[in-house]
């Protein structure tokens, strides 16, 4: 089969297309046929840090997490899956795990779940990675019918997903951005949109909350901007994040009572640990978006798989509006 290999992790330009040995089902997998594959963030750092990251894969290497695709082949003790369904996921592209940018994946079928019907396999590549980690951060939080949720860096991957299943799970969302178009996004999905640029954090908990806070905060920035969601949650608020890499002072944390869940959705993976939990959860995102509740914003760039790296810089120079997708089949 073609894949688009490495052979030692650097800038872009470390990826070459190859002729590999197509792989061989085995039990408990399945071998799919890979028909769009979507880039994220930790593709580009995998491909970058190598070895300074413990998950990267030895060289060479086939990166890529997320996929859709049609099943070639099943393996031994797989049920509920045939030849010729439609499937999606995220299932390689780290540790011992081969990736998505390859005309074929040798996939664990805990981690693969049927494609959502409604969405195309564009549509649905893009969703495993961030779809997982958004539904994980809303229902480790708690998510509630009625609740006030504030998702930060809500016109990015995870948050535009995170933003309409807090709709979708009964919460009354709002979400900040930093420009024009980001709040168009922002509002287009079903949030109020609140410009962090112009919007001090009091000044928006003041209007959208009366002063008291939001009761759920999905927080897809991180970093430094922690602090915002600890000063913008309510009294024994619940806090989401997914970029927790940072030192901080949690005495007001603390004087609030707030719970802080730390989403690092790769660890089932990484780990082979109750890795059926992503299959389920990717089940549910297909129900939901069947039930017209969730709908992936895929930039309008098509990107062919020897162009793996093209893919890669696009995303990380900004202009994207929505996931970057690779279709394998160019």
């Amino acid at each position: 089969m073609k894949a688009n290999l490495i052979r030692s992790f650097g800038d872009s330009h470390v990826f070459a297309m190859a002729d590999v040995e197509k792989p061989q089902v085995k039990p408990g997998h399945l071998l799919i046929n890979i028909a769009a594959s979507s880039i994220n963030t930790v593709d580009t750092m995998i491909r970058a840090m190598g070895t300074d990251l413990p998950f990267a894969p030895p060289l060479p290497a086939i990166l890529g997490m997320d996929f859709a695709g049609t099943v070639e082949e099943v393996g031994d003790n797989v049920s509920g899956f045939n030849v010729g369904d439609e499937v999606y996921g995220c299932a390689g592209g780290l540790g011992d795990l081969s990736g998505t940018l390859a005309e074929f994946i040798l996939a664990d079928a805990k981690l693969i779940a049927h494609k959502p019907k409604s969405l195309s396999m564009r549509e649905a590549a893009a969703i495993p990675l961030v779809g997982i980690t958004a539904y994980e951060g809303l229902q480790r939080a708690g998510i509630t019918q009625g609740q006030r949720v504030l998702v930060h860096g809500g016109s990015g991957g995870v948050g535009h997903i995170a933003i309409q299943l807090a709709n979708f799970f009964g919460g009354k969302v709002f979400s900040t951005g930093g420009g024009d178009k980001q709040l168009q996004m922002i509002e287009s999905l079903g949030a109020t949109g609140i410009n962090y640029t112009t919007e001090s954090v009091a000044d928006y908990v003041g209007k959208h909350t009366g002063g008291v806070g939001f009761e759920l905060i999905f927080d897809s920035v991180g970093g430094e901007n922690m602090l915002n969601s600890f000063e913008a949650a309510a009294l024994n608020g619940q806090i989401a994040s997914t970029v927790a890499l940072v030192a901080l002072d949690l005495s007001l944390a603390h004087m609030k009572g707030l719970s802080l869940h730390v989403v690092f959705m790769l660890i089932q993976m990484i780990h082979n640990v109750r890795r059926e939990e992503h299959g389920q959860i990717l089940q549910h995102l297909a129900e939901i978006a069947d039930a017209g509740g969730l709908k992936p914003v895929v930039d309008d760039n098509v990107f062919s798989l020897a162009q793996a790296g093209e893919a890669q810089d696009f995303l990380n120079s900004g202009k994207a509006m929505g996931k970057v997708i690779i279709d394998n089949t160019l």
